[in-house]
């Protein structure tokens, strides 16, 4: 079971970075979005793959006809309204940032928002009031979970990477969690993000096949990409730090073959299908 999900973001969208942390500074940039879910939508059609694209509110708002070209053809969910840490915010101001998302997605859209991702998968084990919160707004999935320290979250007590219910304040939530490879002590998403763009094609798909089986039936691997992942054109963000820049911007040229590459060659699926084929009775719960 190999699912593709994008987290619909501008370029300029980065975490840890102060000039364009609020929503107060995202309209002094250039606006790439549009060119960059073009490019997204040509690599899926070519590929026959479906993917779920969790969608920042502030680029539903700003750019609604984006967001009814998405939800034609494919499953959207929230990626919040303004892009910040859970951990960061309240429960009141977290559940009304989340609220917002979804009522403003689902009116451009008409559909459902029922599946939802936390910015930084930054949902940890002291806010697991958040699943309480999800529940509450009509979220019925999850793939906010990382299980394993990480530098926006991280939740070690999870457990396996593999789907599981979620169990807060007898509230039950379905939750796909990011995968990740063991390499030198260090957990690595090696098919998300910017390991996705630093990693050589070789071992993303020695470790896929680890993870999720060489068959498309088997196991469980979760890809995330952001559009910017792909878009090799992007200026530079004046003020970087050094290792900053490595990340965000080293391996952008080949990263939209190596996503093609990817998906012809282990074929995904979107979390509305994923979550179909899941054994759920005996899946394992995780109560926190």
């Amino acid at each position: 079971m190999n699912i593709l999900t994008f987290d619909v973001e501008e370029w300029f969208h980065l975490l840890d970075f102060d000039a364009t942390r609020t929503e107060a500074d995202w309209g002094k940039y250039e606006v790439r979005i549009h060119e960059n879910v073009e490019r997204v939508f040509r690599i899926l059609e070519d590929t026959n793959t479906k993917a779920t694209f969790f969608i920042i509110g502030w680029i539903a708002k700003t750019y609604p006809e984006l967001v009814k070209k998405i939800a034609e053809k494919y499953q959207i969910g929230s990626h919040t309204m303004t892009h910040q840490l859970v951990w960061q915010q309240s429960r009141e101001a977290f559940k009304e940032d989340v609220s917002a998302s979804i009522k403003l997605l689902e009116d451009i859209s008409g559909k459902a928002v029922e599946c939802f991702r936390a910015p930084g998968f930054s949902i940890r084990e002291s806010e697991a009031w958040a699943f309480e919160t999800l529940a509450e707004l009509g979220i019925k999935y999850d793939s906010s979970v990382f299980p394993a320290p990480a530098s926006h979250g991280g939740m070690p007590s999870y457990g396996a990477a593999v789907p599981s219910i979620m169990e807060v304040g007898g509230v039950q939530m379905k939750e796909f969690p990011i995968p990740y490879h063991s390499f030198a002590g260090r957990h690595i998403v090696f098919n998300g993000g910017g390991y996705f763009r630093l990693m050589p094609y070789r071992i993303i798909r020695k470790w896929t096949k680890e993870i999720a089986g060489q068959a498309r039936d088997e196991g469980y691997c979760l890809s995330y990409i952001h559009p910017r992942d792909l878009d090799a054109g992007q200026p530079m963000l004046e003020g970087l730090p050094a290792t900053r820049k490595f990340k965000s911007y080293v391996g952008l040229k080949g990263a939209e073959n190596k996503l093609r590459k990817y998906l012809t060659e282990f074929g995904f699926m979107d979390i509305a299908t994923a979550e179909k084929l899941v054994d759920w009775k005996n899946a394992p719960v995780v109560q926190l």
